[in-house]
């Protein structure tokens, strides 16, 4: 009962704070708010720094990331200057996924997370082998015989990682990619909504979205979405965006982004508006703690989060028990 009341005193909180964040966002057009509705009564949200209807905003973010889909990896190495692979080896590094653990990644359509995900598990069995190699003083033929069959006869448990993504051009790069990396084995391509997932109830070990969950209208429903598809004890992981703690770091972040990433976007990629985008919908993400209240308003338990780079990213991390 009492976690009950703890849990509805939350979501009170929660909903307090974001009524203000719309009023606010009236004044300034910089706060960050999730969707309001205008005098005709029709329900809006932001694209970018832009007031969209909310049935418009997913075909526009459809069409930014169909733009981008075939330049999308180069221009994340020259936006970040190729720090966003660190960030994703922290996002592995903290999972710690085991052998026979099933990851979804949603908006992952160009495999960066599923890919270190199959890598390094397969790393962790690679290890676990020779742990156990070393553990036989004396080993016989039979028990080195023995040994091997017991890791063929484990296939049905190898890792799986499935990589949803709403947008089809961006999954035709990352099969691309698999394919040329030799990465096919434990790897499905499904075409999905993260605010409504084609998989039944309790199916993953993991749940993984990386820089895709502020693109999403409805976060809420996304998150609710994560917490269904999760088995019990599995853990709900995300790398995003947010904000800058310093103040310094901030001000410098913000004409580089504004200035710069707009610019690399139309001399790589040949977009200006979609980049613009992209820096603008940072912008409008919630901060590291009041995505947090989020995760845990969904049911999630034991989130934390982990500041990367000064809070110019944030890792957050949930259990659904």
């Amino acid at each position: 009962m009492a976690a009950s009341m703890r849990l509805l005193v939350r979501r009170a909180i929660r909903l307090t704070h974001r009524n203000i964040n719309v009023t606010t966002a009236g004044v300034s057009g910089q706060t960050g708010c999730c969707c309001f509705s205008d005098a005709a009564g029709d329900r809006s949200t932001h694209f970018g720094f832009e007031t969209v209807p909310e049935t418009e905003k997913a075909k526009r973010v459809y069409q930014v990331f169909e733009n981008v889909a075939q330049k999308y990896d180069v221009m994340n190495d020259a936006m970040s200057l190729g720090v966003h692979r660190l960030w994703k080896d922290m996002l592995l590094h903290v999972m710690h996924p085991q052998p026979g653990a099933r990851l979804l990644d949603v908006a992952g359509g160009t495999g960066d997370i599923a890919f270190r995900f199959l890598e390094y598990v397969r790393s962790q069995q690679e290890r676990q082998r020779r742990r156990a190699t070393r553990s036989m003083q004396t080993p016989s033929w039979q028990d080195i015989s023995d040994n091997y069959s017991t890791e063929n006869g484990e296939g049905s448990k190898e890792s799986r990682a499935v990589v949803c993504d709403i947008n089809k051009e961006m999954l035709k790069v990352g099969k691309q990619k698999a394919d040329s990396m030799g990465m096919g084995t434990g790897l499905s391509w499904v075409v999905g909504d993260a605010e409504e997932l084609p998989f039944d109830d309790e199916q993953f070990d993991i749940y993984s979205i990386a820089f895709g969950i502020r693109n999403v209208t409805h976060i809420e429903q996304a998150l609710q979405e994560a917490l269904r598809v999760l088995k019990p004890g599995g853990r709900f992981m995300c790398l995003e965006f947010s904000k800058v703690t310093n103040p310094v770091l901030a001000r410098l972040y913000d004409a580089y982004s504004f200035q710069m990433i707009p610019v690399l976007g139309e001399v790589i990629a040949g977009d200006w508006k979609s980049y613009q985008y992209l820096v603008e919908s940072i912008r409008k993400f919630p901060d590291q703690e009041e995505f947090k209240g989020m995760i845990e308003d969904a049911g999630f338990y034991c989130v934390q989060y982990y500041n990367l780079t000064g809070g110019v990213v944030a890792l957050h991390s949930g259990f659904k028990l």
